[in-house]
């Protein structure tokens, strides 16, 4: 139960860091008690597997003139029928089992004088109650863990009902084993849950790296900021969120966004994103050399460089006459990182590069023949997808100037529309072609994000969805170890 307890957890938060408190969070999952209802029955269906699991030792004595021998201890059935998974305020997690109740079966040797029988006992064990907190933490190293565990279980009464030749002779016994069984039975109930949070769950927990790589050029880093925020109605979870260039790891942007504000309780679960999220990770495609491209050759739209031959005759004929026949190519070039903005309007992001109109002839260097900056704006649109985040852009504003002279920059006036197109057509495809495939949100195989509903604000995002189990919990565990 303990164990399912903390997968709870670990579906949202599989891997965090240390980080100072002070630092805002580019990240943020609240999980409501109606998510936590959603996963009521997975946990329940859980503890129950574990429970029935238990172990428990041979027993031998005697009573009077009876010895007694009992093996093979087996729990037929768990009844949960009142369990309930809560939130504990300033803890963790409550799971609560009352008036609930579990049945046994055991196999019997007893010796009367010269009588020998055997055969099996069927008991019932009723007043089930069983009530674990969960206290969770954020370790040295930043990783989510069991501190402490508080458990109490209780078996109110016990009942057996023998079999065999002589059962109904042996039926003043019942008290008297039942009540060494009822101890037994407490006493294997709460080491069992907490062996499988303790050791199983946090070993676990342990194995789940705190960076992870998106894809060949950048990888993210969901680093806890602090310990969980635990009311009765939520729990919600501070991660760093920041994309970083895989090259060059100690590289990073620092944090100077508004920290993300979740105010929702009506879905499950609800994630919150910054403009610092988003900006990280064009920042690192930025240093990583993504936001470069040459245009030339088959790439270059015939009208686009048809247009640029003539504009650039003059400049070509005072450079060399002998360069008029030689390929045209565009050098784009960010040349600083997009900056993301977020309102309630929507999502912006603007990029400027250096666009440079290079002739290329044959065997020689290239020939430089003009500079201009190109300043762009695009519409972003996020949308969740199962456990993936991604974006799609389209361009919104394009004005490009010379760098070398206002006169050049009023020359330049009848590219733009050619340059536009050429950017709608070659540029935001490229962009969308690695924002599409998106990056997955700390949530574990097994459960998604269903009924998403994206909401703007002034400097972040909110996702509210409900949750959607594809796996139960004893196959999610399976496929971790």
């Amino acid at each position: 139960m303990t164990s399912c307890l903390l997968f709870v957890l670990f579906f949202f938060f599989p891997s965090v860091s240390i980080m100072a408190t002070a630092e805002p969070a580019g990240c943020k999952i609240r999980i409501t008690d109606k998510g936590l209802q959603m996963l009521k029955f997975e946990t329940q269906r859980f503890v129950e597997e574990e429970l029935s699991n238990i172990s428990m030792p041979e027993m031998k004595g005697n009573e009077g003139r009876f010895q007694y021998t009992i093996t093979d201890v087996k729990i037929m059935e768990l009844n949960l029928t009142h369990a309930e998974l809560s939130f504990l305020p300033d803890v963790g997690l409550l799971f609560d089992v009352q008036n609930s109740s579990i049945t046994l079966s055991f196999h019997r040797q007893i010796l009367y004088w010269f009588f020998y029988d055997t055969g099996n006992i069927n008991a019932s064990a009723e007043g089930v109650t069983i009530n674990t907190a969960l206290n969770l933490i954020r370790d040295d190293e930043g990783r989510l863990k069991i501190n402490s565990i508080t458990c109490d279980a209780k078996i109110a009464k016990m009942r057996a009902k023998f079999s065999g030749t002589l059962g109904r002779v042996y039926d003043f016994l019942a008290r008297f084993l039942t009540s060494g069984m009822r101890f037994l039975l407490n006493q294997q109930i709460c080491p069992t849950l907490n062996h499988a949070a303790l050791v199983h769950v946090n070993s676990l927990l342990e194995t789940i790296p705190v960076r992870a790589e998106v894809d060949q050029f950048i990888g993210i880093d969901y680093s806890l900021l602090s310990d969980p925020v635990v009311t009765s109605r939520s729990l919600d979870m501070n991660f760093r969120g920041m994309f970083f260039d895989l090259a060059n790891q100690n590289i990073s942007l620092v944090n100077y966004a508004v920290d993300p504000v979740i105010r929702e309780y009506d879905r499950m679960v609800y994630l919150a994103l910054s403009e610092f999220f988003f900006d990280s990770g064009l920042f690192s495609y930025y240093q990583a050399g993504l936001f470069q491209m040459h245009i030339v050759n088959e790439k270059m739209p015939k009208d686009l460089e048809m247009l640029l031959r003539t504009t650039y005759l003059g400049t070509i004929m005072m450079l060399n006459p002998a360069l008029v026949d030689a390929p045209i190519s565009l050098q784009l070039a960010v040349n600083s990182p997009p900056k993301t903005t977020i309102k309630t309007s929507g999502a912006t992001v603007i990029m400027t590069a250096i666009v440079k109109v290079m002739v290329l002839p044959a065997g020689q260097p290239p020939v430089q023949l003009s500079s201009m900056t190109m300043e762009t704006k695009f519409n972003a649109k996020v949308s969740m997808k199962e456990k993936r985040l991604a974006v799609h852009t389209d361009l919104r504003r394009f004005k490009i100037f010379s760098n070398q002279s206002a006169l050049e920059s009023l020359a330049l006036i009848p590219l733009q529309a050619p340059l536009k197109t050429m950017l709608q057509m070659s540029v935001v495809p490229l962009i969308n072609n690695w924002t599409k495939r998106g990056v997955q949100i700390p949530l574990a195989d097994g459960m998604d994000f269903i009924e998403e509903v994206v909401e703007y604000h002034n400097g972040f995002i909110v996702i509210g969805a409900n949750l959607h189990f594809t796996k139960g919990l004893r196959e999610m565990m399976a496929g971790n170890f």
